[in-house]
């Protein structure tokens, strides 16, 4: 890539980045191999963790950590009692707020 200098010459960028840490070994056709890269954690699968938890958790915190709005987060949770997840839903004590737990997997996903 090449970038107009202030004075109108031409510089050239041939920086190349490097993960620090990393050796990187050129493959067979001298190309840089890539380095395998750990896969995303999906907002489903963030969801379900922090339904997992033994205290559950409230649509108002989920909201917070997923960066949803609410209207979302519900829809969400029904999602997932569509898709086999038995949700149970508890109001704690004195308080309005309603607390969400997973408390049996789908059948497909249970491992014997």
């Amino acid at each position: 890539m090449t970038l107009p200098d202030t004075e109108g010459k031409i510089m050239t960028n041939t920086s190349t980045k490097k993960m620090p840490g990393k050796a990187i070994e050129p493959d067979k056709q001298g190309k840089e191999a890539r380095v395998p890269r750990r896969a995303k954690t999906t907002k489903k699968a963030r969801l379900i963790n922090l339904l997992s938890k033994t205290r559950g958790a409230d649509v108002g915190s989920l909201s917070k950590r997923l960066g949803w709005l609410p209207h979302t987060t519900r829809a969400a949770l029904s999602g997932l009692r569509k898709s086999g997840y038995v949700i149970t839903s508890a109001k704690s004590g004195n308080s309005k707020l309603r607390r969400y737990r997973i408390t049996s997997l789908p059948a497909e996903q249970v491992t014997l």
